[in-house]
């Protein structure tokens, strides 16, 4: 390949936009979106618990009566 040939292929590839930049702001809107849904899914972490609780504080000390 010669210098001509080499300094006119930088040149064309230079022209051309970079896809990764177009792209960038569907990944971010991505990331924001899971992120938001990471947040909602991590508030349920201790749920069971707290229901657990109230459940024993209702019914006395651990004896949870199931009606059978």
């Amino acid at each position: 390949m010669h210098l001509a040939t080499a300094i006119a292929t930088v040149v064309a590839e230079a022209e051309q936009e970079n896809v990764a930049l177009q792209t960038l702001p569907f990944g971010l809107v991505a990331l924001a979106a899971f992120g938001a849904l990471a947040l909602v899914a991590a508030s349920y972490r201790n749920v069971s618990n707290r229901q657990a609780d109230a459940s024993e504080s209702a019914y006395g000390h651990g004896e949870v009566e199931h009606g059978h």
